[in-house]
Formats: C-alpha cells, structure tokens, sequence
C-alpha cells in the first residue's frame, strides 16, 4: 500500500472543520477590509463588486458540483466491484464441485481460506498492516489454487472440469486488482486545493461586499453548506472510513461464508 498524504490520513469531519474556520476568517478579513476603506473614505459606489461576488459563487458552485460528480461515480464504481467479486468468488466455489471428492474438499478448504482472506482485507479499514497482512494472505493463497488448477489442467480426466475452473479463477483474481486500483483512484488532491482556495476567496468577497452590519445568521448558514458539501465529497472518496463506508455492500462477500455451511 502507497504511503498515505497527510491530507489523506486527516479525518473528513476535521478537514471540513478547518474548511469552515478558513472561510469564517475569510470573511472576516475581507468585512475588515471593506471597513477600513470606508474609514478611509475610499469606498465608491462599485457595480463590479456584486458582479465578480456572483462570478465567484458561481464559480464555487461548479467546481462543487463537478468534484461531487467524480466522488460520487467513484463511489458507486465501488459497490460495482465489490458485488462483482462476490459473484467471482462465488463462481469459482461452485465450480469446484465439478471435481471428485478429495480434489473438491482440497479446492474448498483454499477457497475458504482465501474468503476469509478479503474478509479480514475489508475489515482492516484505515489499519494499513493489517491491509497489507490480508494482502499478502490472498496472494498466497491465490498462487496456491492456480498451482492447483494449472496440474489439475494437464490431468486428462479433469481437462473438461478445469477449463470451467480456470476463467473463474483468473475472474476472481483480476477483480482484486481492478479493486484495489478504484480504491486508489480518488478525487486528486490538487481539485480539493482549489476548492478550499475558491472558497476562502469567495468568502473574502462576501464579507467585502456585506458592509458594515453583515446578516451572520446568513454567513454561518452559507458556509455551514459548503463545509458539509467538503465533507461529503471528501467522506464519498474514502471509502475505509468515514460515515460513507462499503460496509454493507462488503455483507454480499461475508454472505459467501454460507456456501461452506450449507455444502460441505
């Protein structure tokens, strides 16, 4: 597993807090700023201000809504995975009671094994060694049942049972991969940067434009909306901790334990 950022290894909520806290004080600035130059008597009437304030929450508003899409399609592409290595798995259990007997408990056994395996891998959350160690189980095991398959492959009594196991087992195996690169592919950080720069921009131009006595019911509110939006996007791309989890859709592997009480 790659090293984690620190922006990564931060909690959605804490991040979302800062978030709120940054544009608070942004907001204050630019009001101070606005202040100071009424003091100063250097405040014209300015149609640009309300103009370039609008340009800006808009431009919040899209850049929200485009990285809420990314986070969001990541997510469900998932759920996808997830449930498509349920059925692998499954699969690639079934078919080995093509086998006689003895070979079928011995696939059984590893296919166990190698459940329990992504089992502990999705239960280990944000603990990174305990990722590693069922990584490294399934791995092991993986090159167990290939072994298995690919001599069973070259036994002509079980050619026929083996060409229906071996596109399981490269299914069941290829899903692993294709999992762990969605897990890794997340909304980049540099997108989250320039959301918290917009924000505290616009912010800025808010508490500018609110003159002497601003409606803070109003502030809190507005960025109360956009820090919990932050949250949000930043809780969907997680998917190990946070709120937003994959852990019901991780029940469709657990279930897979079944097949080893119901059929043995």
């Amino acid at each position: 597993m790659p090293k984690l950022s620190l922006f990564q290894q931060m909690d959605s909520f804490t991040i979302a807090g800062i978030l709120f806290l940054i544009m608070i004080m942004a907001f204050l600035a630019g009001n101070k700023i606005r202040r100071h130059k009424e003091r100063k008597g250097h405040i014209t009437e300015d149609k640009n201000v309300g103009a370039l304030e609008g340009s800006l929450l808009g431009l919040l508003a899209l850049l929200l809504s485009f990285t809420f899409s990314m986070s969001s399609s990541r997510h469900e592409h998932r759920v996808q995975i997830i449930i498509e290595e349920a059925n692998n798995i499954g699969t690639a259990i079934l078919r080995a009671d093509l086998y006689p007997d003895s070979i079928r408990k011995a696939f059984r056994k590893d296919f166990k094994d190698y459940l329990e395996a992504r089992i502990a891998f999705f239960n280990a959350k944000t603990d990174l060694a305990k990722v590693k160690q069922s990584m490294d189980e399934g791995n092991r095991l993986q090159a167990i049942l290939w072994a298995r398959a690919s001599s069973l492959g070259r036994d002509k009594d079980n050619m026929h049972r083996t060409a229906q196991m071996i596109p399981a087992l490269n299914a069941m195996f290829d899903i692993v991969t294709t999992g762990n690169a969605e897990t890794m592919n997340k909304v980049p950080e540099v997108i989250i940067y320039l959301l918290f720069l917009i924000c505290m921009t616009a912010s800025m131009m808010v508490g500018y434009a609110a003159g002497i006595k601003p409606d803070w019911t109003m502030v809190i509110s507005f960025t109360l909306m956009i820090s919990m939006t932050v949250y949000l996007i930043i809780d969907l791309d997680r998917p190990r901790r946070g709120v937003i989890t994959l852990d019901v859709v991780n029940q469709y592997v657990i279930q897979l334990r079944e097949m080893f009480t119901s059929n043995e």
